[in-house]
C-alpha cells in the first residue's frame, strides 16, 4: 500500500538533529517563549522576506489573533473563499464577524478576484485569501481592490509555506498586511504536534500581536489588552527550526513529482491541477477531479494506494455554518464532490511514483 502520507518517514530522515534539538531544550531548562522561539521566529520572518514572525500555538489561533487585533466585531465582514477548509471561515467567525463566501476558480481552486468588487459594501472591512492545496493565489488585482476600498489583506498560509507569488520572488506571507501560518504535522512545514506563525512588515500590529498571543500582557501581570494563551512551545520551535532548512529542497521535489503526474497521468475521466506558474505553487497536495470520485477513490484503494478527500464538505453546507445553507456556489460544491487528492510527498520512492501514474492511467 502505497501511503497518502508517511509522517514517520518524513520525520526519520532528521531523526538525529531533532533529538539533538529537543534534548537542546531539555537541558535549557525554559520551555516557553525562549531562545528556540526567537530563533525560529528570526529565522523563518527571513526566509518569507518580512520584518516579523511571532510564534502561536496553531494555524486556526494565528488567524483569529490578526483579525482580534485589528478590533474586528460583529458589524464587520471579511471576504472569505468559499471553497476551503473550515478553519478560515471559523477565524472570521469566532471574532463575531461576518464571513462573505466568494466562489473560486475552477482552475485554480482559489478565491476568484473577479467575483469580490460586488460583494464589497460599507461593512466589508478585510479580503482573507487562502492559497489553498500549496498553489499561491494571485493578488494583484486583490491588493489594488484592498487599496481602493481601504481594506485589510489577510493571507492564509497554511498550506503553502514557500509558495512564490507567481511571476515574482516574493513569497506567500509577505504581501498582504499580516499572514497567519500552520505547522500542522502534516504541512510542508510541519512540527511534531500543533504549532502556528503570523508573518507582518508592521510594527504596531506585531507588537500588539505579541502581547495578544501572550495573555495580553508584555510584562508578566500586566496586561495591556484581552489577550489569550496562544504560543509555540520551544521544543516545536526547536523541531520547526531543524526542518525549515530543508524546505525548499522538500518543495522542490513535491513539485517535481507533481510534474511526473501531469505529464504522464492520461485518463480522460480525471481533469489534473492546473498552476499558474511552476514557483507559485508547492503542491502540499495534488487535487485531482473526477465525476465519479467515490468510485475511483475505491479503485484506488484496492490496487494500494491511498488517497484522501480534500474536502467532502464545503463549509456552507456544514451543521455549524447552518445560516448559510441555503447559498448558491455551484463551482464551490462541484470542486468538493469531484475533489481527490493523490500521494504527493518528498518521501515517494520513483516505484511509487510510477505505480501511483500506472494505477490512475488503468481506471
Amino acid at each position: 500500500m502505497i501511503k497518502f502520507l508517511d509522517l514517520y518517514k518524513i520525520n526519520k530522515y532528521y531523526r538525529t538533529n531533532i533529538d539533538n534539538a529537543i534534548k537542546r531544550v531539555l537541558d535549557s531548562g525554559w520551555y516557553v517563549l525562549g531562545k528556540e522561539c526567537r530563533n525560529f521566529e528570526e529565522e523563518f520572518a527571513q526566509y518569507c522576506g518580512v520584518e516579523y514572525c511571532i510564534g502561536v500555538a496553531n494555524g486556526l489561533e494565528a488567524l483569529d489573533l490578526i483579525i482580534k487585533a485589528y478590533k474586528l466585531n460583529k458589524h464587520d465582514e471579511i471576504i472569505v473563499p468559499a471553497n476551503t477548509y473550515i478553519a478560515s471561515i471559523l477565524a472570521v467567525s469566532s471574532n463575531n464577524c461576518t464571513p462573505v463566501l466568494i466562489e473560486p476558480s475552477i482552475n485554480t481552486f482559489n478565491l476568484n478576484a473577479d467575483l469580490i468588487e460586488e460583494k464589497i459594501t460599507n461593512k466589508t472591512k478585510a479580503i482573507m485569501v487562502v492559497h489553498l492545496y500549496g498553489q499561491a493565489c494571485d493578488l494583484t488585482k486583490i491588493i489594488k481592490l484592498a487599496e481602493k476600498y481601504n481594506l485589510k489583506v489577510i493571507e492564509d498560509c497554511a498550506q503553502a509555506h514557500g509558495a512564490y507569488y507567481p511571476n515574482t520572488n516574493k513569497r506567500v506571507g509577505s504581501l498582504g498586511n499580516a499572514s497567519g501560518f500552520s505547522f500542522y504535522p502534516g504541512k510542508n512545514l510541519g512540527a511534531l504536534g500543533d504549532g502556528g506563525a503570523i508573518t507582518t512588515n508592521c510594527d504596531e500590529l506585531a507588537q500588539k500581536l505579541i502581547a495578544l498571543r501572550n495573555y495580553g500582557s508584555h510584562k508578566k501581570y500586566e496586561n495591556l489588552y484581552k489577550g489569550i494563551n496562544s504560543r509555540l512551545d520551544e521544543i516545536q520551535a526547536a523541531i520547526l527550526g531543524v526542518k525549515l532548512q530543508h524546505l525548499d529542497t522538500e518543495n522542490q521535489k513535491r513539485r517535481e513529482i507533481a510534474k511526473l503526474y501531469r505529464e504522464n497521468i492520461n485518463n480522460n475521466k480525471i481533469i489534473l491541477p492546473s498552476t499558474i506558474d511552476k514557483r507559485s505553487h508547492v503542491w502540499h497536495l495534488f487535487v485531482v477531479r473526477s465525476q465519479e470520485r467515490d468510485k475511483f477513490q475505491k479503485y484506488l484503494l484496492k490496487n494500494g494506494v491511498q488517497t484522501m478527500i480534500h474536502y467532502p464538505i464545503p463549509p456552507h453546507k456544514q451543521e455549524a455554518y447552518i445560516e448559510y445553507k441555503g447559498l448558491n456556489l455551484p463551482i464551490t460544491e462541484k470542486i468538493h464532490n469531484e475533489a481527490l487528492s493523490l500521494p504527493i510527498s518528498p518521501v515517494m520512492t520513483n516505484q511509487e511514483i510510477e505505480k501511483v501514474i500506472k494505477v490512475v492511467n488503468k481506471w
